[in-house]
């Protein structure tokens, strides 16, 4: 049985001149039957015995031989060398390479995608490893072809070739009946695409590392502007260099307005900068889309699509992804391109991702801001406390003064005035020190409330216990109300006359039995000294046997605190107070 080779393997010379005597491969165990072979082609064929089916297919690789014979014991080996040589045409049409290779590694036959890849005119009879530039082998297995050989059974692993193109080879020996294999077919799949796709997705997650590293040493002491600026900068410097886009804009989502305020945005026009957009589905842009659905939208040709406002100038593609932190949109990164088309769904997965980054760095700089107004918030109440009751002593001190001694000087009285406001200002100058240490964009934890009726707001505890005057300056400090407090109704009534009419207290919080008077007297006599008496009053759940309260409301007492109180209520009897005085 004779099996010819396609033409381009007819018999040649090594000098290219056709050989006057073709060459056939002999396949069989008997020298009779090679005897009788030869008689019957006479001497113008020279016939070549072999005794192995793998070596016959090693020698057809070439193009000296112009075909193959095969006794009919050594028939099923020839028809598998056969069926290779006769699927040539189908393997050379798979996307992956196929080659067989003998035991040193050297090409014996290859489908052509082998020739294509390394632009080689021909691959049969090289080295495997030369012919692909003697690729960085990368595992799993470092010598796939010698372990598939040693162990009979397949092996794999990765090429990594010059030119920066990846390859995942794939070899299986070519097993016989007894002896060990000295061949192998090895498939060759290019994995470049998929390769360098992990190489940006890890390039990216280092990225996310970086943008989310804002808690060393070297940004420890930057404010939260300067923080901003920082990431800002990484996130420059991520967009550019890993992912390769020179057009951004992230905008931030109020989530109380729904408004998407601009954070940063580099290559974008400054009216599209400036234009204010919602999280709306309609109206405003590709942006408010993505804000009010938490969808990502890649845009492939702006011209003609509805939700398309220009950001770019020229640009004809965009996309657009959420900032989401747990399931919440908190912002949205839009990027754009000059082309049309010009992102993948590659590119909308990688944003996705750099995206995810971009949000936990966010939230990541709002804790260390938040922290940082925590921890500004407990130095100026420590402060506070630390101060509050010897500022009210001086106060105290200073107003009795002024009060007892009607005849001082003009010169002594106008040092106790001075005296007295700077005693005041000590508490305001307490509380914007703070305000400075803690950024403005933060709260801190220890207020999860917000009240700004109280801001500002001056107050008077009137109280012989100073565990409760203590108390007043803890609770209502916190909300940048200024208090101060007195021992008994006279020094309270000492205390309101040195403010004058104009300066008057917002709210009297008085206990209903002092040292002196009862809490309906006190109120009595500050309406000698002041027209307006904010007055509440505070009772524990005794028997009121002055029936303060009762005459107290006659009088159009409007608030009563019944200790023990909680904060809220505290907080609400002073809104309601200020809110009748308005």
């Amino acid at each position: 049985m004779v099996f010819e080779p396609p033409a381009s393997n007819d018999s040649a010379s090594s000098d290219g001149a056709p050989n006057s005597r073709p060459k056939i491969l002999y396949l069989g165990g008997a020298n009779d039957a090679l005897v009788r072979l030869q008689e019957r082609l006479g001497g113008e064929v020279e016939v070549v015995p072999l005794s192995s089916s793998h070596k016959a297919l090693d020698l057809m690789g070439g193009k000296e031989y112009a075909g193959l014979y095969a006794d009919a014991d050594y028939f099923a080996e020839a028809i598998e060398v056969g069926r290779l040589m006769q699927h040539d045409r189908i393997l050379a049409n798979m996307p992956d390479g196929v080659v067989l290779l003998d035991a040193e590694n050297m090409v014996i036959w290859g489908n052509g995608r082998l020739r294509e890849w390394t632009k080689r005119d021909d691959v049969v009879g090289q080295n495997f490893y030369r012919v692909m530039g003697s690729p960085e082998i990368m595992g799993p297995d470092f010598c796939p072809f010698h372990t598939a050989l040693s162990t009979r059974k397949s092996s794999g692993s990765v090429l990594r070739c010059s030119d920066n193109r990846y390859y995942r080879v794939h070899a299986a020996p070519l097993l016989g009946a007894a002896e060990a294999p000295q061949h192998l077919v090895v498939t060759v799949h290019d994995i470049t695409e998929e390769a360098l796709q992990q190489q940006k997705l890890a390039a990216i997650h280092q990225a996310g590392v970086e943008l989310g590293d804002l808690a060393p040493d070297d940004v420890a002491e930057l404010d939260y502007n300067e923080r901003i600026a920082l990431l800002k900068d990484n996130i420059l410097h991520c967009t550019k260099d890993v992912l390769q886009l020179d057009v951004i804009e992230i905008r931030m989502l109020d989530q109380e307005t729904g408004e998407l305020k601009p954070l940063m945005a580099v290559g974008m026009e400054t009216e599209a900068e400036r234009r204010r957009l919602y999280a709306a589905r309609e109206g405003n842009g590709v942006t408010g889309y993505v804000a009010a659905t938490g969808e990502s939208y890649l845009c492939g040709n702006a011209s003609e699509d509805p939700l398309y406002l220009e950001g770019a100038k020229g640009a004809r593609s965009s996309l657009t992804v959420p900032l989401a932190l747990h399931e919440q949109v908190i912002g949205t990164l839009n990027v754009e391109s000059p082309e049309a088309d010009a992102f993948s769904e590659s590119d909308l997965q990688f944003l996705e991702i750099f995206a995810r980054n971009v949000a936990i760095a966010l939230n990541t700089l709002e804790l260390l801001a938040a922290e940082k107004a925590a921890v500004a918030a407990a130095s100026v109440e420590a402060i506070h406390a630390a101060v509050a009751l010897p500022v009210d002593d001086i106060l105290n001190d200073a107003v009795n003064v002024m009060e007892q001694s009607a005849a001082l000087e003009p010169e002594i009285r106008e040092r106790l005035e001075k005296i007295l406001r700077k005693a005041r200002d000590i508490k305001r100058v307490i509380q914007k020190v703070g305000q400075k240490m803690a950024p403005t964009q933060a709260h801190p934890t220890g207020v999860v409330d917000s009240h700004p009726t109280l801001e500002g707001r001056r107050i008077l505890v009137v109280d012989a216990d100073e565990s409760v005057r203590s108390a007043a300056h803890e609770m209502l400090d916190r909300y940048q109300c200024f208090v101060e407090t007195a021992h008994d109704g006279a020094e309270a009534r000492s205390m309101v006359r040195s403010l004058g009419p104009e300066q008057g207290y917002d709210v009297i919080i008085s206990d209903i039995r002092l040292p002196d008077m009862t809490g309906y007297e006190l109120l009595l006599k500050l309406r000698e000294v002041s027209q307006r008496v904010p007055l509440v009053l505070m009772t524990g759940f005794g028997y009121d046997r002055d029936h303060t309260i009762v005459k107290a409301r006659r009088e159009g007492l409007q608030y009563v605190l019944y200790k023990p109180f909680r904060l809220d209520q505290l907080v609400s009897a002073i809104e309601h107070t200020v809110d009748e005085q308005r």
